[in-house]
């Protein structure tokens, strides 16, 4: 594996380009040190269900952990599910300091030298976070499912719970693998895989890209590696899916709420992805749907590579559409097949605060809060807004791990995968350091492995420059 040198590692350009945040201001920290001290309800206000053995599920070192789960078997097949979410409301006074501040964040974003917290990490990293070992307010979620994998009756409310263990997703999938999984997630296997099946039968289309990662290297630099994502991450989200599709129907029922959309890709952009199947030599069954035919390819061939490269131009206008009386003309997310809301995750994003609240709300027979209600008209274009700067410093902070990686390894030649190919160049992903970039060559054949070699690299501007070998 290549790595950086120990002096190539300092994003401090990087975060100077964007702007963000070095700290919270003065009257932001005395706030959340203030409900820290002293929350905003009282424990006597919450359900106590600090006796159910909650365990945690994050990448390892995490310490923003915003869920918490419990997974239990039902009579005749069925499963009941307590997602624990960490409650950020019972911190921030609406209208304060910690509010007005998060409200300009919009999100966490992650750097590999450094998060930018949407929150304090007295609270992100502290007080709200679903630790191990420590009581925490939350609001709790209880879902019950027949054994067809479908929610039959959901249940919301405010509760003190107890984490007891905190995993990371390769120990889960060790255990599971050896057949001794931890008794609070014994279950996630059998309801995973049902709730894969389902969202396959709505229309769910999941691109199967490996994701790349950078971690620090031991000599103080850092190392590109590539991540398929396992069992346990696909199981682990399907659960808080079936979380956030409870939560927009209630709030869809209740005609009032805030819903992470995205419409349908039009049949001009399907017909082009069968084109591009075709080209690359992949079948597509007569009668298979989108999400059928996604779901049986091999995410790690070359040509299933390179399909679900294109396969991301079907998944274009996500947005968040609030509503407040009569419902939006549209409510579904195409990608996932199904109404769907943001509520999983308030430390580290904004929007889930407000839904929350909401569903609380509606699941108590209250009013929403008025402070909730005057949101939903801002909460959009703040989530939307840091949506983008989040994609942006994501990419960034790839781009430049890329070229401190390959800048000493410029006329070597790399295997790599074609993605996309127009007649003079490509987007290739090269194999080993798992890097993205752009090749000069012509009809350079999509889906399929070749020799490239590295002609420039540009640290700056955080570009590098291929040709065929």
């Amino acid at each position: 594996m290549i790595r950086t040198h120990t002096a190539g590692g300092d994003f401090g350009r990087l975060r100077a380009e964007f702007l963000l945040p070095e700290t919270f201001g003065p009257d932001v920290l005395a706030e959340a040190e203030a409900a820290v001290v002293d929350p905003l309800e009282s424990a006597g206000e919450r359900e106590d269900a600090t006796g159910l053995p909650f365990v945690t599920i994050d990448p390892p070192g995490a310490k923003d952990l915003d869920q918490a789960m419990l997974i239990e078997r039902t009579e005749g097949g069925g499963f009941r599910v307590h997602y624990a979410i960490a409650d950020l409301a019972a911190f921030i006074p609406p209208g304060g300091a910690l509010d007005k501040e998060a409200r300009r964040r919009g999100q966490t974003l992650y750097l590999p030298d450094g998060n930018v917290p949407l929150h304090p990490p007295v609270l992100s990293e502290g007080a709200a976070s679903l630790l191990p070992g420590e009581t925490r307010p939350a609001v709790l979620w209880t879902i019950d499912i027949d054994a067809g994998g479908e929610p039959t009756e959901t249940h919301v409310r405010r509760a003190l719970v107890r984490s007891t263990e905190q995993f990371d997703y390769e120990t889960v999938q060790a255990s599971i693998d050896a057949g001794t999984p931890h008794p609070s997630v014994a279950a996630l296997p059998e309801l995973g895989r049902l709730r894969r099946e389902l969202a396959v039968r709505r229309g769910a289309v999941e691109l199967q890209l490996p994701e790349q990662e950078i971690n620090g290297d031991p000599d103080g630099g850092w190392v590109l590696v590539q991540r398929p994502r396992n069992d346990v991450d696909a199981w682990n989200a399907e659960i808080s899916l079936l979380t956030g599709m409870a939560a927009a129907k209630l709030m869809i029922d209740a005609r009032i709420g805030v819903l992470r959309t995205l419409p349908a890709p039009e049949p001009e952009a399907v017909e082009w992805l069968r084109r591009s199947a075709q080209a690359l030599n992949i079948d597509w069954p007569e009668g298979k749907s989108v999400s059928e035919f996604l779901a049986a390819l091999d995410p790690g061939q070359p040509a299933s590579m390179a399909l679900f490269a294109d396969t991301t131009r079907l998944l274009r206008g996500a947005g968040y559409t609030a509503f407040d009386g009569e419902l939006p003309a549209l409510t579904t997310h195409a990608g996932i097949g199904g109404a769907y809301a943001h509520v999983t995750a308030p430390i580290r994003r904004l929007v889930d605060r407000f839904a929350t609240e909401i569903c609380l709300a509606v699941s108590a027979g209250r009013e929403v809060p008025a402070w909730v209600r005057a949101a939903l008209s801002e909460v959009p274009e703040q989530m939307t807004a840091s949506d983008t700067l989040a994609a942006k410093v994501e990419r960034a902070c790839i781009d430049q791990v890329e070229a401190w990686v390959m800048a000493e390894h410029i006329g070597e030649e790399f295997g790599a995968i074609v993605l996309r190919a127009d007649e003079n160049k490509a987007e290739i992903l090269v194999e080993n350091p798992p890097v993205m970039g752009k090749c000069a060559g012509e009809r350079l054949p999509e889906g399929e492995r070749i020799r490239v070699r590295l002609t420039a690299v540009d640290v700056d501007k955080r570009k590098l420059s291929f040709e065929r070998a």
